[in-house]
This record gives C-alpha cells, structure tokens and sequence, in this order.
C-alpha cells in the first residue's frame, strides 16, 4: 500500500488563497443562517478568538525519513511537495496580535513560512516557543533562531528545569541564550502559565527522559480547551487516566507514533514504549461518541498507515468516531 499522493500533498502556494476561501464561506454560510458548526466555527467572531492551527503532525523525523528507500518514501524524495514535517502546533491569538510556537521542529523554516502565511509578523509577535522534551523532533529547530540564520532577539523559550539547564549548558544550544536569541522561561509542573487570556499548563508525562524531563500541555483558551501530549510511555505508565482527562477537555491531540504491533516487520514493537493507536482507542472506546471526537491522534511515524486518509485503517479509527490530525487543522479555543 501506498502512503502518500501527489493529492495528499501539503502544498504551500495555494495557503493563502485556501485560507480567503474559507473566510468568504464562514461569511456566507452565518449569512444564509446555514449551521456552520460543520466548519469548526460556530460565528465569524470565533475568527477573533485563539485558536490552534497545526502545522506538522509526523514523528521527529518527518516524512520522508532519512535512509528510508522503501517503496512509501521514495515519492517523496523525488517530489518535495509530498513531504511532511514533525509535529507542531501554533496558537494563534489574533486580539492580543500574538503567535506561540508548540515545539521548535528540524522543520522550523517551512513551517514559520506556513505561519507566516496564516499569521504573518507585521501582525502577530512570535511571543514564545513552548518545547515538550529534548529529542530532536521538538527542540532542534532551535538553531535557526541563531545567528547564522534568523538572528532572532529574546525569542521567549518555555521549558522545565532540565530541559531549561540542557539548553543552557550544551552547545550549540547553549550560544542561542548567551546571544541573547531566545530568552528562558521557567515552567514548572502542574503551575499554569498565564499569556493574555490564554492559561498554557505543563505537566510531567512518563517518556525516554535522557537529557530533559517531557511533558505534556494545556491549552486553556476564553471558551475551549486543549491537551498536546505528542510523545508519551505506554498509558499504562502514567499515573494519570487518559479517559478521565479527555472529559475535561475539548480536544485531545495525543501520541499515534504506530498504529499497532504489525507496522514495523522484524521488530520487537513489544520493546517500544509508545502506545499504539490501536491501545488507545481500546482504551477510549468506551467514551461517548461525543467525547471520542474530541481525540486527534497525531505525531506519527514515516511508517503509520493512518497518513494516508483512504487506508482501512485510517477508516477504522474514523469509524470509531476518532480524528487524525493534519496539517491546516484550526482549532477554537
């Protein structure tokens, strides 16, 4: 099975076209008294609201990943609009006219250029970056705050204390803070962190913690509500209950690194921490439907079938009343 087409591809310079369109629509659709909640949106006001727009959702490593020549990468290597980049989100608040970056990916160029196109900088100040852990997929982009490529002055950095030490004490992440590009902000566990309207809380997830704790976020916006938990252990050893989190929220973008044990042929995925999609919806089946729509399984491997939106498994975790998160994605809050 082929992952990825050529209609699949995220394709830049139609963004900003795409982006117009869909404002005219929500326009015409509150004109004609049409419910427009099938557009996420439930008034033209809600443009005026924080919201998340998601701007990668693979695995570290991003698509195509680097030494794969199987048959799903090669497309890619062969057609740069095929690929997709690590997962991150920005929140967006369009009255406060501020941006905030969820994890600082390999992918920051083309993803900054993707949030410039939906939140360009003559508007919106990038007024910090939020970082989960220190594995290459969410903290590496860094360096282009540096001065050999953006020059960037005190780009606010919100970390907890190993991954603020980390960043402080090794090169070359260590010359981004004695120039002065990004400025540490302290996070500490469960202590929510107040920016305009929006409340940003970090709490401490089980994970491969070799050079930083992980964590995972809350998203408390004026009206709704958010968990990023991109990279997490097996459920099972988290002392937290996944099911009764989701309740609380609106929505719920958690880890879809495999979707089950079969995805990796010749591995041990037994050895592999992550939870399976298949676990998770397992463990969220008995949700109601309500609350299963709120679940958007995202930062996923090269390998996931769920990347392509017409694979049977793509269909079953839709059929179980479950999202797949992708790129453009905007959420309220």
């Amino acid at each position: 099975m082929t992952l990825f087409s050529k209609e699949m591809a995220p394709v830049r310079r139609y963004k900003v076209v795409f982006y117009n369109a869909v404002k005219i629509i929500l326009i015409l659709a509150i004109l004609s008294g049409c419910n427009s909640s099938t557009l996420r949106v439930t008034s033209s006001s809600q443009w005026d609201t924080p919201y998340l727009y998601i701007l990668g959702v693979m695995q570290d490593a991003g698509f195509p990943q680097a030494g794969c020549l199987a048959p799903h990468c090669m497309p890619a290597w062969q057609d740069p609009e095929l690929r997709r980049g690590a997962t991150s989100l920005a929140l967006i608040d369009p009255t406060a006219q501020k941006k905030y970056l969820f994890e600082a990916t390999p992918d920051f160029p083309a993803q900054y250029y993707d949030l410039e196109v939906e939140a360009p900088d003559n508007q919106y100040e990038l007024s910090g970056i939020f970082l989960t852990h220190a594995h290459i997929g969410h903290y590496s982009g860094l360096m282009f705050l540096g001065h050999e490529a953006m020059g960037a002055t005190n780009i606010p950095v919100f970390t907890m204390p190993k991954m603020g030490q980390y960043l402080r004490e090794n090169g070359p992440w260590s010359q981004l803070v004695s120039y002065q590009n990004i400025l540490l902000q302290p996070l500490a566990d469960a202590q929510p962190q107040d920016i305009d309207s929006i409340q940003v809380t970090p709490f401490l997830v089980p994970h491969r913690d070799e050079y930083s704790e992980t964590v995972g976020y809350r998203i408390d916006g004026p009206n709704k509500s958010a968990l990023f938990i991109p990279d997490i252990n097996k459920w099972t050893a988290w002392e937290t209950d996944l099911a009764t989190l989701i309740t609380t929220v609106d929505y719920a973008l958690i880890d879809a690194t495999f979707f089950d044990d079969q995805e990796l042929p010749g591995r041990d995925m037994s050895k592999i921490p992550h939870p399976f999609v298949t676990e998770s919806m397992d463990l969220l089946k008995d949700l109601s439907q309500h609350e299963r729509t709120k679940i958007w399984f995202i930062h996923m491997n090269h390998t996931n079938p769920l990347l392509n939106p017409d694979s049977p498994q793509a269909d079953r975790v839709n059929d179980a009343g479950f999202n797949i998160a992708t790129e453009g994605l905007r959420l309220f809050l």
